[in-house]
């Protein structure tokens, strides 16, 4: 008789682990068409180094998913899909423009050209 309870407290702490498990917690997606393409231009940047410590910032604000820069030259642009509903364009050009320069930290050099 013991054999037999404990099999059957066995089975249902089994099942109920099992189904525990398996049980999937949803992930946020984030759905494509709610990401807007923004192109910034930007000035007073003298290095490829500018660039990425720049697209590296952006990239640091939630709802930024990707941050490409273009041609280096006294004003860049930079593609930046994001999706507006988490991040904004003043989110983002705060994030460019208290970027520290590579040569000297201190400085914020960069500025967003309208």
């Amino acid at each position: 008789m013991k054999f037999i309870k404990s099999f059957f407290l066995a089975f249902i702490l089994l099942t109920a682990t099992a189904k525990f498990a398996f049980t999937q917690i949803p992930t946020p997606i984030q759905n494509s068409d709610s990401l807007k393409i923004a192109s910034v231009k930007v000035k007073g940047i003298t290095c490829s180094t500018d660039l990425k410590m720049i697209s590296a910032n952006v990239e640091k604000v939630k709802g930024v998913s990707s941050c490409k820069a273009g041609k280096q030259g006294t004003t860049t642009t930079f593609e930046i899909k994001y999706n507006p509903t988490i991040a904004t364009e003043k989110d983002i050009f705060s994030a460019i423009e208290n970027t520290g320069s590579c040569e000297k930290p201190e400085e914020r050099p960069y500025k967003v050209k309208p």
